[in-house]
């Protein structure tokens, strides 16, 4: 069963990066999300195993 990830950053870049590097590493990315109050409603609707979180976004 692979480990479930939620990723939160606002530059689209850097999500769709890290799904890739995540994906082929064997992780689910349940969701992802552009600033904290996104981040908080998904982190409840998918209890992920690990969150990948931006230190610089907007609505922390």
């Amino acid at each position: 069963m692979s480990k479930k990830v939620l990723i939160v950053d606002d530059a689209v870049f850097m999500r769709m990066k890290l799904k890739d590097i995540l994906e082929k590493n064997g992780y689910e990315v349940v969701g992802e999300a552009q600033n904290g109050q996104e981040a908080f409603e998904k982190y409840q609707a998918t209890a992920p195993d690990l969150v990948t979180m931006d230190i610089t976004m907007p609505e922390v």
